[in-house]
């Protein structure tokens, strides 16, 4: 979604064109921390995956 802001509005324009633009759905990350599991260093994964390139 774009939204134009244009030199000379005024605050209350600025604040009615943000209202429209923010979301009612909410993303809540603290739920997924620490759901992943992995057997492995992080470090050593991610070499693995850069090998496979080559």
């Amino acid at each position: 979604m774009v939204t134009t802001i244009k030199k000379g509005s005024d605050k209350t324009a600025i604040e009615k064109a943000f209202s429209k633009l923010k979301s009612k759905k909410k993303f809540n990350a603290h739920k997924y921390c620490g759901v992943v599991k992995l057997k492995d260093d992080p470090i050593s994964i991610q070499k693995k995956m850069r090998d496979e390139w080559e």
